[in-house]
């Protein structure tokens, strides 16, 4: 086992990174005085790892939505609930599945310890039977129904089929009542023993917990296992986009849009690449910038406003999205406004503003145990440094951001949902 201390002298935390013998990598940041703690027990598998292979063996396809069908069958053992058991330990519990990754998660005031010994335990004891498969297909096929009336969930998917030609990131995380209908429990299993090894997880705990106090249980509950080599296999994807406009009629107040710019998707973001990208995106559609204070001038958005980085393996996009009355003069309004901005330049004077902002958010949210935990994780996932990436923003030149601006935003290459 190793442990190493990692500090940041501009911020003056540090944290505890530990390879522990199981194979598991291990996140403790102890934060004193602080009344709650939280831990977070991820792997890295999501819904877009439909096909692959362990240990160089045969390639395994299975159906779309298992990563989150499995999430929630791992709740379940023999012995009960693990609901119930949190129940008993007062702590507040929650999981869930995105793209790339499964987490499962507790904060507690009190008993920690007994908290985290059943987080460990129920992660690692699958039990699926014929019987308990079948009575969750009537639970998630409810649940997909339920996001398909969701206006949220709908202008976000329609936008990633107009992006995505092959990439699996275009298909609900859920999957489809069709799809979930051919899960059994042998493509639990099989999918199970490939991405809930220990070497390809991580356990991040933030807070009013000591490393020692971790690591003794981790010690008690963990069972090592053998490193499996996990291939992921996807089609290749073009750098163009399917289409440039998608809408669909749901019952809203006011039409939604998401506007997405699709990037190359051959890399993950280094925590340089993603200092920028974060400071470029709060310098053009921040509630500071032109585009927004014109935008907002004509009641063309409101507050609801949002953008966003999407990247994972094998996809990248910038986000955009809101609320508009006239959801295509939004989209045409910021292409001329990028346009302008690749043409005649970035503002230097905007650069430093946005700077201390990124920074100042990047800092602040050091306060939060929640927030510390799941950038761990993610940190950890894309091969990042947590408090690298606090750095990187501190030290951002101008010209490290017109460079950014170089590779990303390319307005031919953008599409338009909107739920009406």
């Amino acid at each position: 086992m190793s442990i190493k201390e990692v500090k940041s002298p501009l911020v003056g935390d540090k944290y505890f990174k530990v390879k522990h013998k199981s194979g598991l990598n291990i996140y403790v940041y102890e934060k004193p005085g602080y009344n709650t703690t939280y831990a977070i027990f991820g792997t890295k598998y999501g819904s877009i790892n439909t096909c692959f292979s362990a240990n160089n063996g045969e390639k395994i396809t299975v159906p779309d939505g298992i990563a989150h069908y499995l999430e929630h069958k791992l709740f379940e053992s023999e012995d009960g609930d693990a609901f119930t058991k949190y129940a008993k330990t007062g702590a507040n519990a929650n999981a869930f599945t995105s793209f790339d990754k499964t987490c499962y998660l507790f904060s507690a005031s009190q008993n920690f310890k007994e908290s985290l010994e059943i987080l460990l335990d129920f992660v690692q004891s699958p039990y699926f039977t014929d019987e308990t498969v079948a009575k969750e297909q009537g639970i998630i096929g409810q649940e997909i129904k339920m996001y398909d009336d969701s206006p949220d969930w709908k202008v976000m998917f329609n936008l990633f089929e107009c992006l995505y030609h092959n990439h699996p990131v275009k298909i609900d995380i859920a999957g489809t009542v069709e799809s979930i209908a051919k899960i059994t429990p042998q493509k639990l299993y099989d999918c199970y023993n490939t991405f809930y090894n220990l070497n390809n997880m991580a356990l991040c705990v933030c807070g009013n917990a000591k490393l020692q106090e971790v690591l003794e249980v981790c010690d008690r509950m963990l069972k090592p296992c053998e490193d499996v080599k996990i291939t992921n296999y996807f089609e290749d994807e073009p750098y163009e986009i399917v289409k440039d406009f998608a809408e669909q009629n749901l019952p809203v107040a006011v039409p939604m849009f998401n506007i997405g710019f699709k990037n190359k998707g051959d890399k993950i973001s280094t925590s340089k690449d993603m200092a920028s990208l974060d400071v470029l995106l709060a310098m053009l559609f921040s509630s500071t910038s032109k585009i927004y204070r014109e935008l907002q001038e004509k009641e063309l958005i409101n507050q609801t406003f949002n953008y966003e980085i999407f990247e994972g393996e094998g996809y990248s996009s910038v986000l955009l999205g809101g609320e508009s009355r006239n959801p295509e003069q939004v989209y045409y309004s910021v292409k001329e406004y990028i346009k302008d901005l690749k043409e005649n330049g970035l503002s230097k004077e905007d650069f430093l503003i946005s700077k201390k902002a990124v920074y100042g958010d990047a800092v602040s949210s050091l306060n939060s145990v929640s927030a510390i935990a799941n950038n761990l994780m993610d940190s950890h996932f894309n091969n990042r440094e947590m408090f690298s990436y606090v750095e990187c923003i501190y030290n951002l030149e101008f010209e490290d951001i017109e460079k950014k601006f170089d590779e990303v935003l390319d307005y031919n290459n953008s599409a338009l949902s909107v739920v009406r």
